[in-house]
């Protein structure tokens, strides 16, 4: 108990006294896992709107391996991720590996299919009928996408603050791809588990206790945001 309180205060020392290290990790941990955020929306969205609307040949096929990568272990994205951007992988020539893309084009694979398999599950509670009465009353296709996004808001909210919640705490991939780098690719993450490897308990602790505030205060703001338009 005694490191706890210890780590807690060290934590509100660290970044009332304007630590730069300390203050450089959380903004490269937002920046990281909010880009990586961003990217799995915009590829996991139409994905999971495509599932839920679209009836093809493949979408059972599809639809599990969505479903099936929301368990998607994070080191073997690492792995895999590392391979493509190895020296001599298919985008080696890049030089990618041990930077921040790296991470974010890894925390990016583990969120869009929990993005996808979400979103989709939302928009398909819409049913059918939602879609023909929309398209009866002379919508236009785009019109028809922006209504139904609408209708299942909530659920695709909660869909992205899914994917928030699986990078921002993701560090298997994270170390894997960008090589925990001081001042260039480690974050809170990756911090933490080097302090702990080190025997700095108080700042693992402090770091922790940092990055929990801040997956919660991001993950507040969109809460608010959803609960705000269901008031609505």
């Amino acid at each position: 108990m005694r490191i706890l309180v210890q780590g807690c205060r060290q934590a509100l020392s660290l970044l009332l006294a304007g630590d730069p290290e300390i203050w450089e990790i959380t903004c490269r941990t937002v920046a990281v896992s909010g880009s990586a955020t961003a990217l799995s929306v915009l590829v996991g969205l139409p994905l999971g709107f495509m599932l839920a609307m679209r009836p093809f040949r493949a979408r059972p096929l599809v639809v599990s391996w969505a479903n099936a990568g929301m368990g998607l272990p994070p080191v073997v994205v690492g792995l895999w991720v590392s391979l493509m951007l190895w020296r001599y992988g298919p985008l080696g020539r890049l030089g990618l590996l041990y930077t921040p893309v790296a991470m974010v084009l890894a925390q990016a694979v583990i969120a869009t299919p929990l993005v996808a398999a979400l979103s989709m599950a939302g928009l398909q509670q819409l049913g059918e009928r939602v879609k023909l009465q929309i398209m009866a009353l002379g919508a236009s296709p785009v019109q028809a996408v922006w209504l139904m996004v609408r209708e299942a808001r909530y659920s695709l909210l909660a869909a992205v603050m899914a994917g928030f919640g699986a990078v921002v705490s993701e560090v298997g991939a994270s170390m894997m791809v960008g090589g925990n780098i001081r001042g260039h690719t480690r974050v809170l993450t990756t911090a933490t588990v080097l302090e702990v490897s080190k025997g700095n308990f108080e700042v693992a602790i402090a770091l922790s206790f940092i990055l929990l505030v801040l997956a919660w205060g991001i993950t507040f703001l969109l809460t608010v945001l959803q609960q705000r338009n269901y008031r609505r």
